[in-house]
């Protein structure tokens, strides 16, 4: 199997050509996931997510976040690719993609870096592995709490999507009516970053 890989800024395939890592840095790769690896993944990215609800709102609510129905939903939405996100061949993360093949107007669904990789530069080379891996989409679109600043600065500062909505009791979700009971009344906003 090849793997799209990003290396400082060079990106690679394995299989293909030997990569040699002569700065330093950690070699990031996307591995699609088999339908045995979701329970984990699932866990992973509630763990995950859960860090940052606790630190916004000091506890997490009783039912995990995002709930199983939201991440097995994601996992079976049309177009819906599954990645494990590998450091130096290490689970790191993962990402479910929406992918349409038609329109080209791509979602970044669930997206996630373990906690304890947080800082190395790891989020942003699976973005732009997923982007090399994408290169028909004319845009991408995610979502994220509204009190999550470490996404929004990611998603902002570092991959170049811009805040297009914000979703909350004045311009609810049309796409998630039941908000009830999530931390920040269920508040988000949308990205998008146009490829061209």
């Amino acid at each position: 199997m090849t793997h799209l890989q990003i290396l400082g800024r060079g990106v690679c395939y394995t299989g293909v050509e030997a990569l040699k890592k002569d700065n330093g840095e950690c070699c990031v790769t996307l591995e699609v996931a088999g339908k045995g690896d979701l329970l984990g993944f699932k866990r992973d990215l509630q763990e995950a997510f859960a860090k940052a609800v606790t630190e916004a709102f000091g506890s997490i609510p009783d039912e995990m976040i995002p709930s199983d129905e939201d991440i097995e939903e994601s996992f079976s939405a049309p177009g819906a690719v599954t990645y494990h996100i590998l450091s130096d061949g290490n689970k790191v993360g993962g990402a479910v993609l929406a992918i349409d093949e038609v329109t080209h107007r791509n979602s970044l669904d669930l997206f996630y870096i373990s906690t304890k990789e947080h800082g190395r530069g790891i989020g942003y080379k699976a973005w732009r592995a997923i982007e090399e891996r994408y290169p028909e989409t004319v845009v991408w679109e995610t979502h994220t709490p509204y009190f999550e600043k470490r996404n929004i600065h990611f998603y902002v500062n570092k991959c170049g999507f811009k805040i297009v909505e914000y979703y909350n009791m004045y311009n609810p979700d049309p796409h998630r009516a039941d908000k009830e009971g999530l931390p920040g009344d269920g508040e988000l906003f949308r990205f998008e970053k146009i490829m061209r």
